[in-house]
């Protein structure tokens, strides 16, 4: 994720171009503004990745460190033995009450913790060449300023432009690399009401203006070129 932030075409949430979406066939259309409706996105997608896919080594492509498709399954098999013995001892009835619940909600918060730093207006995503590290990392996930106790619960990762820029700096440190380089605080700054007018509005990339536009948009954008 840290390594490919910003660069289009790997990572991140599923991102059409504004031309992609103009030259997409209706269905993919339809199948794009389903997935970014913020229901589909917050809701029912956040269980499925984290519960689903990112069970199944299926994205580990051939270049992959050796070791790396195994260390899915027996991370996998450590889950199902925890699993058992833990309904061994409460019950499976108690277990999916218990657990259930919480992985859904955690799934759905860390999923809107992620969306909203990377994905708001003035992001940054480029092509290779083009595409640069430090600038992916400053421009392209903001500072999510969160209520202090709010901040705390969730381990400092509103610094989410430091941590990309410098992944090996502990979360407890990232407050005090922030304060201490004017340079990190030069950078899109988000608060709750900011994020909550993000989440909800879907978006396109635009490679000619550089920034991630709204579909309402469209017609302004491209006026000759807009489907029915």
């Amino acid at each position: 994720h840290s390594a490919d932030l910003g660069e289009r075409g790997d990572g991140d949430v599923w991102t059409m171009t504004v031309d992609e979406y103009l030259a997409a066939p209706r269905l993919k259309r339809i199948a794009y503004r389903i997935f970014r409706n913020p229901f589909f996105l917050f809701v029912i997608a956040p269980p499925i990745h984290f519960m689903v896919m990112q069970r199944l080594p299926l994205s580990i492509d051939e270049s992959a460190r050796n070791g790396e498709r195994s260390s899915v399954w027996w991370n996998n098999a450590a889950i199902l033995a925890l699993v058992l013995v833990i309904m061994s001892v409460i019950g499976w009835k108690a277990f999916l009450l218990i657990h259930l619940p919480v992985a859904f909600l955690a799934a759905s918060v860390g999923t809107w913790l992620f969306y909203v730093q990377h994905q708001y207006e003035d992001t940054y995503w480029e092509y290779k060449p083009e595409w640069n590290y430090t600038e992916a990392a400053l421009h392209g996930s903001s500072y999510y300023k969160l209520p202090r106790i709010m901040q705390w619960f969730t381990g400092n990762i509103g610094f989410h432009h430091i941590h990309h820029l410098s992944p090996r700096i502990p979360n407890y440190y990232l407050e005090q690399a922030y304060k201490e380089n004017p340079e990190l605080q030069n950078v899109v700054q988000l608060t709750i009401w900011d994020s909550l007018e993000t989440a909800f509005l879907t978006f396109l990339w635009d490679e000619r203006e550089k920034r991630l536009v709204r579909f309402r948009d469209l017609k302004r954008l491209r006026p000759d070129a807009v489907k029915a």
